[in-house]
């Protein structure tokens, strides 16, 4: 954050815990000229994936997200590790503390797999081009 204002941006943190405050949130970003926003990876979102989305439509805000859910959604970009794959090795821990295991026993996971993940129609709708070297890149483009 301290990079920003050096580069000629200014970066605001919003927090969002209701539905009304998302509402306000982008209220927020519309009265403040918003360029963008990163979507922090919170699972009060996970649920709300389609009203996020849809504000960010409405107000044509380049959003960019933790999930690829968001991006099959209707999202623009995703940069994270996958939500399917986070359920899988829940259920796989789930299993082995229900055959015996000791919880404080089983190793802690950490994901090392990012994937980035494109959706070109909303890139058009919202008008931000996608660098052809950034789709290059990408694991999935949505088209």
């Amino acid at each position: 954050m301290a990079a920003a204002p050096v580069i000629g941006l200014k970066v605001q943190i919003l927090k969002a815990s209701t539905d009304r405050e998302i509402d306000a949130a982008f209220v927020n970003l519309v009265q403040e000229q918003t360029g963008a926003l990163l979507v922090g990876n919170d699972p009060f979102f996970n649920n709300r994936i389609d009203r996020v989305i849809a504000l960010a439509a409405r107000n044509a805000i380049p959003t960019m997200y933790w999930t690829r859910e968001f991006v099959s959604a209707g999202g623009l970009i995703s940069y994270g590790t996958s939500l399917t794959e986070h359920y899988r090795q829940v259920g796989l821990y789930t299993s082995r503390i229900l055959k015996g295991e000791k919880p404080i026993d089983l190793p802690v996971q950490q994901f090392t797999k990012l994937e980035l993940n494109i959706n070109l129609k909303t890139a058009k709708a919202l008008g931000p081009e996608i660098p052809p070297q950034l789709l290059a890149l990408a694991d999935e483009v949505i088209e």
